[in-house]
């Protein structure tokens, strides 16, 4: 199913832009903190949405399944 592989990516994608974040504020703390705060909250809201698309598309698939037994 294409929306699983979709969201499968956008999740990969908003982990790599979260742990990007982590590695620039542990490498300097100060400087952007508060860029880097937001940017990681964009990136936990994206894998959040990302990780409900995955949940919908399993939920019809098995809905899907369950009409055609």
């Amino acid at each position: 199913m294409q929306a699983l592989s979709i969201a499968a990516a956008g999740m990969l994608g908003a982990q790599s832009r979260f742990e990007a974040s982590a590695r620039r504020t542990a490498s300097a703390p100060l400087d952007n903190l508060a860029e880097e705060t937001v940017e990681r909250i964009q990136a936990k809201t994206a894998f959040t949405a990302n990780a409900a698309v995955v949940r919908t598309a399993d939920e019809m698939s098995g809905t899907l399944l369950d009409m055609l037994a």
